[in-house]
């Protein structure tokens, strides 16, 4: 605090002002502080640069669901199968973290419309112990699937992983067959089943339904990969390329269809479903 802060603080007279500590946001790709408040009207993309921020579940089925859409309830699964500790339990790892979300794991589905097309919305958490695919997210994925199929619409899924959750070792691991089944049999009922990647999209989820979609659409900069560059790089013994596993990167060699801007992903989601769906009978 300098010396004139402290002798205007000491008069009684002069009312001290205050100001919330959460006013700005330094944005991580080009070091400019922006308000929150703007931040958030640009749907957490920086005006300046365009760094596509992460947001939550609840935020991104907001925008891209229509108004009135319902949100299934979170699927009961067992909890700590493994009695896993590492340096903390694993149940209060849980905690700690439902502490911070309003749901109870990484993966809410919202069953609506974009832009008046129906469809259901899976979306993974990364603030949700890194999104990171345990039971309670398998079969979350399954039961938005199965929605899907009940009401014969696009399934879209929003990724956002670390990988599979340590915690709960193998069976974290029976997630990925268990979601590759429910891909498959989306697509033999001929509906469409869209993956949305953003930043990060890792390990075990990238392994299975992240890269099963019938269209990939990345958000601009997202990390998208297995493997951290930092193993690849001492794997090979190379240099990886600047941009490797971004987005853009990955456009350009063929693992992603498109990469859309945050602002233009609900029309363009709505237009893939146009063409995707199948056709009513006459």
């Amino acid at each position: 605090m300098s010396w004139l802060n402290r002798v205007r603080n000491s008069l009684p007279f002069v009312a001290k002002r205050e100001t919330p500590d959460n006013l700005w946001i330094k944005c991580p790709s080009c070091q400019e502080m922006l308000f929150v408040k703007e931040f958030e009207e640009n749907l957490s993309v920086c005006p300046r640069c365009g760094h596509h921020g992460r947001i939550d579940a609840d935020t991104r089925l907001a925008q891209l669901l229509d108004p009135g859409f319902d949100l299934l309830e979170q699927p009961q699964v067992k909890e700590d199968p493994l009695k896993f500790r590492d340096t903390k339990k694993y149940t209060d790892r849980l905690k700690q973290a439902r502490a911070k979300s309003p749901h109870a794991d990484a993966f809410s589905v919202g069953s609506g419309a974009i832009e008046g097309r129906p469809a259901v919305v899976g979306v993974q958490d990364f603030g949700f112990m890194g999104g990171s695919m345990g039971m309670a997210v398998g079969t979350a994925f399954c039961a938005g699937a199965e929605r899907a199929l009940t009401r014969k619409c696009g399934y879209i899924v929003v990724t956002a992983a670390g990988g599979a959750r340590m915690q709960e070792g193998i069976l974290s691991l029976m997630q990925m067959p268990k979601a590759t089944v429910m891909t498959r049999r989306l697509k033999e009922a001929g509906l469409p089943y869209i993956v949305v990647l953003t930043d990060p999209t890792t390990g075990g989820v990238t392994a299975s339904y992240a890269m099963l979609g019938d269209i990939h659409v990345a958000e601009p900069g997202a990390l998208i990969g297995f493997a951290g560059q930092r193993v690849i790089q001492d794997t090979i013994r190379e240099q990886l390329p600047e941009g490797f596993q971004r987005a853009e990167y990955l456009l350009k060699h063929g693992m992603v269809d498109m990469v859309v801007p945050r602002a233009e992903l609900k029309e363009q989601l709505a237009t893939l479903l146009d063409y995707l769906s199948p056709a009513k009978a006459a």
